[in-house]
């Protein structure tokens, strides 16, 4: 077992691009949407695709107080409108509606790390394990997909608080929830600031750099992948 675990009773563990990554190659650009849209998007530049998706994001994150999959689904309508609007591409409300219900309940977008589950039920064995993570409602449904969820003890979502990584309600909750001292539990993100957040709180950060782009210089532990926790 990796030393970062000596004295450690609980991990607490991001989701995307930790245990999990989009097929499409993108979070919230699917394949169904670009399946909808065609050829639409071919000459668009990709900076001008990225700043449309952000401002449908900005919509979502300033709405994100939510519990169900069904307020998941009618907020993605809206997300999806509003990219729509910005790219020019006017579609209707039942392409619209097709590509939102695909992104909230077509758990097929995300693909598990190889060696995530088996890694996850190998940790588990030793160690209780939470998630803390910014997502929606549907994450329960994905993370049972992928295979991991009957391992899970216990969840943060930033649904559900209304707020995400770093505001520190998400790490107070998840240490509320462990029942062990933040001196006792490691936190393993793709992302600096999530981490840096964590360790205020005396959370031990970890580092996983399996999306390449989360690969950069620290003083944190790091691993590539989950399975290096072995």
């Amino acid at each position: 077992m990796n030393k970062i675990l000596d004295d450690k009773k609980v991990i607490f563990l991001d989701v995307g691009y930790t245990l999990d990554s989009p097929v499409s190659g993108d979070w919230m650009l699917t394949n169904m949407f670009y399946e909808v849209v065609g050829d639409k998007i071919k000459d668009i530049d990709p900076g001008e695709i990225k700043r449309a998706k952000y401002v449908g994001i900005d919509y979502l994150e300033k709405n994100h107080l939510i519990t169900t999959m069904d307020e998941e689904y009618e907020q993605y309508i809206e997300f999806y409108s509003i990219v729509s609007k910005e790219l020019g591409f006017e579609l209707s409300l039942k392409q619209l509606e097709e590509i939102a219900h695909d992104k909230t309940f077509n758990m097929k977008n995300y693909i598990a790390y190889p060696g995530t589950v088996e890694a996850v039920e190998e940790l588990s064995k030793n160690f209780k394990l939470g998630i803390i993570s910014d997502t929606w409602p549907s994450i329960t449904p994905q993370l049972e997909y992928i295979g991991v969820l009957k391992y899970i003890s216990f969840y943060t979502y930033s649904c559900f608080l209304g707020v995400f990584k770093p505001d520190e309600r998400m790490y107070l909750d998840a240490l509320s929830k462990c029942g062990v001292p933040a001196g006792e539990t490691v936190f393993v993100d793709d992302r600096i600031i999530n981490l840096e957040g964590a360790s205020k709180f005396g959370i031990t950060p970890v580092l996983i750099t399996v999306n390449p782009d989360s690969d950069v210089e620290t003083s944190y532990v790091k691993i590539k992948e989950l399975k290096d926790l072995l």
